[in-house]
């Protein structure tokens, strides 16, 4: 259970990456969510 909570920062975060890679349309605020939300869950 604890090793699903930390996984999901990590993956929230290889998504945004992956979607800033490959840029469309609303992908940068996608990505830039992705990338906040993995960055908080990581901090906490």
């Amino acid at each position: 259970m604890n090793l699903h909570i930390t996984l999901e920062p990590l993956v929230s975060l290889i998504a945004g990456v992956l979607i800033l890679m490959m840029p469309k349309l609303l992908n940068y605020i996608v990505a830039a969510y992705l990338i906040v939300i993995g960055i908080l869950g990581l901090v906490r």
